[in-house]
């Protein structure tokens, strides 16, 4: 099916958008998003549950969808994808999006260090861009970069975070760029309370380098990350909550201009928004 086939008209002052995950709660959002930003065309959908040929978007109408992602690239031409689904489904779409010089912003988690290095090499060989954030929401980032910067003058830790009901994964990938950002600042493992008696299993978190790490599971909530240092007489509490999907929308936005004018692999939205690393002095 070609753009004409659902009434789109290509305008060349835009870039091009697909969106996998299209399906889903963020790929819905983000397909609302781009179709209304000035600077962006929504050009079609990718899901693997996709069931029909096209899928309905606000301000443009009905756009192709497909469940494979080689297919719709080929038909739609899109100079970038957004991809909001799973480990798998962003590397399947890497494998099939980079290659073709398509370029790829992805806020799925759950990616691996093996995935990251083989999505960097397909960036390299076809001469493109990609960015890999595990959050696109700018109170978020900017939570990671305080984060790191006071866990220099503090010696124990906790975080919690909180989702919604469906999120499959916990912790949140957020959750641990916030504790490794946490640690590098830190510069080595906190101290940390050892209960020696636990009446219920598993009650102190999770611990990743001394700092005990805790995720609820609740309906009604989106996102939510609290980071709590602890010295002597004091704590400091940082919060960052995500009300609805939309709070990512602007730094989704971001990502695609920047992924159009950027070479190689950029993994964290940090380096997007220009923070440095917060832990020299």
């Amino acid at each position: 099916m070609s753009l004409l086939a659902t009434g789109i008209m290509s305008n060349e002052s835009q870039i091009t958008v697909a969106v996998n995950g299209a399906l889903g709660r963020m790929g819905q959002t983000v397909m609302s998003a781009v179709d209304a930003d000035d600077a962006t065309q929504l050009v079609a959908g990718i899901d693997s549950a996709a069931s029909t040929a096209t899928i309905s978007a606000p301000g443009t109408g009905e756009v192709l969808l497909g469940a494979d992602a080689a297919s719709v690239i080929a038909a739609t031409s899109p100079q970038v994808i957004v991809d909001f689904s799973n480990a798998t489904g962003a590397m399947d779409v890497a494998r099939a999006a980079l290659p073709a010089g398509v370029r790829l912003v992805s806020g799925s988690t759950g990616l691996s260090s093996d995935d990251l290095k083989e999505i960097e090499t397909l960036v390299d060989a076809a001469g493109t861009a990609a960015i890999s954030a595990p959050n696109f929401a700018m109170g978020a980032v900017v939570l990671i970069h305080l984060a790191r910067i006071a866990s220099r003058y503090f010696d124990y830790a906790d975080l919690i975070e909180s989702h919604h009901e469906a999120k499959i994964d916990a912790p949140s990938g957020t959750a641990l760029a916030i504790a490794e950002a946490m640690a590098q600042g830190h510069g080595s493992e906190f101290d940390q309370n050892i209960a020696e008696k636990q009446t219920l299993e598993g009650t102190r978190g999770g611990n990743y380098k001394g700092i005990n790490v805790h995720s609820a599971r609740m309906v009604g909530r989106v996102a939510r990350h609290e980071v709590v240092f602890g010295a002597t007489g004091q704590t400091l509490t940082m919060i960052h909550d995500s009300i609805n999907r939309d709070s990512f929308m602007p730094g989704v936005l971001m990502a695609v201009n920047q992924v159009m004018t950027q070479d190689g692999l950029v993994v964290g939205l940090d380096k997007v928004l220009g923070l440095d690393d917060g832990v020299k002095p």
